[in-house]
C-alpha cells in the first residue's frame, strides 16, 4: 500500500501543468486574510466588546455586508476561518471561535452562519472577481476533556485514556488515528507526525494519513467542500504535521490550489515542501521581522536568496508580516516607519501578499488570543495610514501585473544592500519596479542614497507614495533622498496611466479596482470588474519553469 501512495505521489507530478496553471492564477492575486468571528458583525457595531476566548459574533454575512472596506484597498482574495463544525464545549482554551477544533467536517459552524450563508459569501466574492480561500484543518480531530464539569475541557489525558470516536464526522473509528502519545520533540518528524498536538484541555486526535482509508475519506471530503461552495483555493493549517505523501495527494483531489503552513525559520525545511503543495513563506517572515526590528538587512537578503535558488513555484509562495498565530507587528515596535517597510515588503517582493486583518489599522496583539483581537472596535478607518498605503502598493503591483505578466514570474534583483538598506528591482523595463527599505525607523536621517542600474539612462520614474517625478542619470544610476526611514517605491512615469495612482485616471475592466489616498476614484459600482485573464502569467511561468 506505501508503494501505491508513493507511485500516486510520482502519477501527480506528471501532471503538473493543471497545477502550474492554479499556480499562476494566485501568483497575480493578493489576500486579505479575516478570522471569521472577528471581522465583521451583523448588527454592524463597532464598540461591542469581545472576549477573546470566546464567540464574539462574527458571521459570512458580516463579511458580505464589509467587502467594501476590503476591496477598497485592493485586494483580490479573501481568506476565511476554517469553516466545518466545530466542539461547542468551553474549555479552559475557551471555546472554538477560530475554527481549528473540528468535529464534523460535513456540516457548518453554526456560529458563522448557514450553508447557504456560505454560498452567498462565495457568490458574492466571486461577482467582486475575488477568489476565496478557505483554512482546512487535516491532521485532527477535536474533543474537550473531561475535568470540573461534564460540558468543560479542563482535565489531561494520560496513559489507557479511551477515546470516544464515534462522535467525529466521518473519522468515527479508532482505526482512524494514531495511537495516543505526545509530541515531546518538535525537531523529529516522526514525533510530531504520529503523536498528537494536544492531550490537556482539548484532546486532537491526530488522523493517521499514511492510512490508504483516510486519504480517501478527505480526498471525498475537500472535493465536495471545494464544490458545494466553489472554493478557489485552500489554506493548509499545521501542513507539516501530516504524512508528506499525504499532501499532494490532498491538494489533487481538491483541484485548487492550496498554500500549507510549515512554520520554520529555515528555507531548507520549508521548500522541501515546496514541490507538495504551496506554501506560506515562513522562514522570509521570520527574517522580515529580524531585518525591520532588530537591524538584520543583511539576514533578510541572504533567506531572500536561500528560498529563491531552493523553493519551487517561488512566485506563488504567501508572503506576511502578520497572522493568526504570530505576534503583531505593532506590538514588536510602535514606529510607523518600520510598519510601513513591512507592509511594503510584503506588498512588494516576490510572491503573494497577504495581510492580516488590523494590521492595516497598526492593531497590536502578542500570543494568541490577543492577536484575534476584532477588527471591528477599528471602526474599519479607511483614512488609517497603512490603509492608504496598502491600497496604493496593491494598485501598482496590480498595475504592473495587467500591463506585464512577467512582473510577477520574474524574481526580483537586490541592487543594493548594507545593514539598513535594501534595494530591489522587480519586473520588466516598462512596468519594473525599484523599491527601497530602511529600518532605520523615523528616527533615521536624511541622507542619498545612490542606486546603481536602477533605470535605464535619464529614465523619468515617479516615486508612487509621494507623487514625486526624479530622472536616473546619465548611466542609469537614482539618486534616491531618504529621510525618517520611509520606504520609496519607484515606476516608470510613461506607464502610469490606467493606475489610477499620482493624478493618473483608473482603467476599469482590470484587475485593480482600489482607492487610493493619490487620488484613486472607486466606489461600489465599480467594484464589480471583468475577471482579469491570467494567462499571460500562466505562460510566463510555464517558460520559466522550462528554462529551469
Amino acid at each position: 500500500m506505501a508503494f501505491l501512495t508513493w507511485l500516486t505521489v510520482a502519477l501527480i507530478g506528471l501532471i503538473r501543468p493543471t497545477t502550474a496553471a492554479q499556480a499562476a492564477d494566485w501568483a497575480s492575486r493578493s489576500i486579505y486574510q479575516v478570522v471569521t468571528d472577528r471581522y465583521a458583525l451583523p448588527n454592524g457595531s463597532t464598540t461591542a466588546p469581545c472576549n477573546l476566548n470566546n464567540y464574539c459574533g462574527g458571521t459570512w454575512n458580516a463579511i458580505i455586508d464589509n467587502l467594501d472596506y476590503i476591496q477598497n484597498m485592493g485586494f483580490t482574495a479573501l481568506q476565511i476561518s476554517p469553516v466545518d463544525k466545530n466542539m461547542p464545549q468551553d474549555t479552559d482554551s475557551g471555546y472554538a471561535y477560530h475554527g481549528y477544533w473540528p468535529v464534523d467536517k460535513y456540516s457548518v459552524n453554526e456560529n458563522f452562519g448557514t450553508v447557504a450563508d456560505l454560498k452567498n459569501l462565495s457568490d458574492a466574492l466571486h461577482a467582486r472577481d475575488m477568489y476565496l480561500l478557505v483554512d482546512v484543518v487535516i491532521n485532527d480531530m477535536a474533543y474537550a476533556i473531561p475535568g470540573k464539569g461534564p460540558a468543560t475541557g479542563t482535565g489531561q489525558l494520560g496513559p489507557g485514556a479511551v477515546t470516544d470516536f464515534s462522535q467525529f464526522t466521518p473519522f468515527n473509528q479508532a482505526e482512524y488515528y494514531h495511537p495516543l502519545c505526545n509530541i515531546t520533540n518538535w525537531g523529529n518528524a516522526t514525533n510530531y507526525q504520529g503523536c498528537w498536538f494536544s492531550t490537556q484541555y482539548v484532546a486532537l486526535p491526530d488522523l493517521d494519513t499514511e492510512s490508504e482509508a483516510v486519504i480517501a475519506m478527505s480526498g471525498d471530503w475537500i472535493k465536495s467542500l471545494v464544490a458545494n461552495y466553489s472554493i478557489d483555493g485552500l489554506r493548509i493549517d499545521a501542513a507539516k504535521h501530516v504524512d508528506e505523501a499525504f499532501l499532494p495527494l490532498f491538494v489533487q483531489a481538491a483541484g485548487v490550489w492550496a498554500f500549507g503552513e510549515v512554520d520554520s525559520a529555515t528555507a531548507p525545511e520549508v521548500c522541501a515542501y515546496s514541490n507538495l503543495t504551496g506554501l506560506e513563506s515562513y522562514s522570509v517572515y521570520y527574517s522580515m521581522i529580524q531585518a525591520f526590528t532588530a537591524g538584520n538587512m543583511t539576514g533578510l537578503s541572504q533567506m531572500l536568496n536561500a528560498v529563491q535558488e531552493l523553493c519551487e513555484n517561488a512566485p506563488s509562495l504567501q508572503n506576511f508580516a502578520e497572522n493568526q498565530d504570530q505576534t503583531r507587528f505593532a506590538s514588536y515596535t510602535d514606529d510607523m516607519a518600520l510598519a510601513q517597510n513591512a507592509l511594503t515588503f510584503v506588498m512588494m517582493a516576490d510572491g503573494i501578499p497577504k495581510v492580516y486583518q488590523g494590521q492595516e489599522q497598526h492593531t497590536k496583539g502578542g500570543a494568541t488570543p490577543d492577536n484575534r483581537s476584532p477588527l471591528w472596535t477599528t471602526g474599519y478607518n479607511t483614512q488609517a495610514p497603512l490603509y492608504n498605503l496598502t491600497a496604493t502598493l496593491n494598485a501598482i503591483r496590480n498595475h504592473a501585473i495587467n500591463l506585464d505578466g512577467r512582473w510577477v514570474t520574474q524574481p526580483s534583483l537586490e541592487l543594493y544592500l548594507d545593514n539598513s538598506t535594501m534595494a530591489m528591482s522587480k519586473g520588466p523595463q516598462d512596468v519594473q519596479t525599484l523599491t527601497v527599505y530602511s529600518n532605520q525607523g523615523t528616527q533615521g536621517g536624511s541622507w542619498q542614497l545612490f542606486v546603481p542600474n536602477a533605470y535605464p539612462p535619464n529614465s523619468q520614474v515617479t516615486e508612487i507614495l509621494t507623487c514625486t517625478n526624479i530622472y536616473s542619470d546619465s548611466i542609469g544610476h537614482l539618486n534616491v533622498s531618504m529621510n525618517a526611514g520611509v520606504p520609496h517605491v519607484y515606476f516608470p512615469t510613461y506607464n502610469l496611466e490606467g493606475s489610477g495612482l499620482c493624478g493618473r485616471s483608473l482603467k476599469t475592466g482590470w484587475i485593480n479596482n482600489s482607492t487610493t489616498s493619490n487620488s484613486v476614484k472607486s466606489s461600489a459600482s465599480q467594484s464589480t470588474a471583468v475577471r482579469w485573464p491570467t494567462v499571460m502569467v500562466g505562460v510566463a511561468l510555464l517558460m520559466s519553469a522550462c528554462l529551469l
